[in-house]
């Protein structure tokens, strides 16, 4: 096994836009809660709990028309 004694160069990757957070449905509660919680999260730091708030409220079913 060799040890490398040198840092190794830094990787740059291409710059990529992420998708804007949903906005909740009006009236929606269980879309008020996950805003709620996003913005939570967001206040944290916990990037990756405010991706799962939105993933949640782009799959809430009446986002694709049933209520």
């Amino acid at each position: 096994m060799t040890r490398r004694t040198w840092q190794e160069p830094v990787i740059e990757l291409p710059h990529c836009d992420l998708p804007e957070d949903p906005a909740p449905v009006g009236g929606c509660d269980v879309c008020a809660a996950l805003a709620d919680q996003r913005a939570t999260a967001r206040q944290i730091d916990d990037s990756s709990r405010a991706t799962d708030c939105n993933i949640e409220m782009r799959q809430h079913p009446h986002r694709r028309g049933k209520r």
